[in-house]
């Protein structure tokens, strides 16, 4: 039986992310619900988020997005919808040099632009319909 989390879940990261840094995360969707992984500038409630990692299995869609001082950017959609119910999953976000680099499986999903500076990611959680297997970061 794999291991499971308690969500939401929360990583520490208190080195920050750096260009090369790699966040995994496996687990299942059990319902068709959604699910987010939110890189976050701090660990208090309501920080801002560099990246906002966020299938929608209930609207077939994937929703990337940032939260500044409160406010919403503008949201980008991946192609498509890469996660099935009850199917386990295998995320890699992949810190790049111009932004997250989304891996799905063994497939590139999706790149989010930075929009703020790498540096400012102290916390990664997990959230949603989900059952966390593992979060790995290297």
């Amino acid at each position: 039986m794999a291991e499971s989390y308690t969500i939401p879940h929360k990583t520490s990261l208190p080195e920050g992310v750096r260009v090369g840094t790699v966040m995994r995360i496996r687990g299942v969707v059990p319902k068709p619900g959604r699910f987010h992984v939110n890189l976050l500038c701090s660990e208090e409630q309501g920080t801002d988020a560099a990246l906002h990692f966020n299938p929608r299995l209930d609207t077939a869609e994937v929703v990337f997005n940032s939260l500044e001082r409160g406010s919403w950017g503008p949201e980008e959609r991946g192609p498509g919808i890469p996660f099935q119910n009850g199917q386990p999953f295998e995320v890699l976000l992949i810190a790049a040099e111009d932004g997250f680099k989304t891996v799905v499986g063994d497939s590139p999903f999706h790149v989010f632009r930075h929009r703020m500076p790498l540096a400012r990611v102290r916390a990664l959680e997990v959230g949603g319909d989900v059952q966390l297997h593992s979060v790995r970061i290297f």
